[in-house]
């Protein structure tokens, strides 16, 4: 009975191992990583991983993982977001936006954002927050919390009274728990992506 290979875990596992080591697993790494018994078994999921262009191979069968699993994006250098500059392409590095964005991934969650509260502080409804779960908030961070049993994003701000989650729009009031208040996350980055 052949195998039952469940490409998107292997490439979970892949991934994470890239992640931990930096590189691809050698093929008895990968015995290990999948639970295989033999280096045929890791031929035939290498094979398949390359027609899904998750890898690539040399001539001496060495193993290179490509960025649908690494993840990576080139840095080519940088550009001038006021006047004009005589900027050219350098390949600075080349990093994933993992790296750059998530410090802590245990603990590190995305949320689509909905409503227009939060727009003087650059975060637009359809945007995605990175939010790190588990840091207490400091003054003004913004935050996912849950207030009287309802879950917005806001500024984090503690005064005289206690905490009040502060709107960055005009159009709206600040928040100021009656009941209760849980900190689910700050938020670490916005994503925003351009059709």
């Amino acid at each position: 009975m052949p195998r039952d290979i469940r490409l998107a875990e292997k490439i979970r596992q892949l991934r994470h191992f890239w992640r931990q080591e930096r590189r691809a697993p050698s093929y008895a790494e990968m015995m290990e990583l999948f639970g295989y018994k033999s280096r045929n078994a890791v031929f035939g999921l290498l094979l398949k991983l390359e027609e899904a262009g998750c890898l690539t191979k040399d001539d001496h069968g060495r193993v290179a993982l490509l960025p649908p699993i690494t993840g990576t994006v080139r840095v080519l250098g940088s550009v001038a977001a006021g006047f004009p500059t005589q900027e050219e392409e350098q390949e600075a590095d080349a990093i994933t936006l993992d790296e750059y964005l998530v410090k802590n991934p245990d603990n590190t969650f995305m949320l689509t954002v909905r409503g227009d509260s939060m727009i003087n502080a650059g975060i637009l409804p359809g945007d995605i927050v990175l939010v790190e779960k588990g840091p207490r908030p400091n003054q003004n961070d913004i935050v996912v919390a849950r207030v009287d049993d309802e879950w917005t994003l806001k500024y984090y701000v503690r005064d005289a009274a206690g905490v009040r989650l502060e709107p960055a729009n005009p159009k709206y009031r600040f928040i100021r728990p009656q009941r209760s208040l849980e900190i689910g996350g700050v938020v670490r980055a916005v994503i925003r992506k351009y059709n």
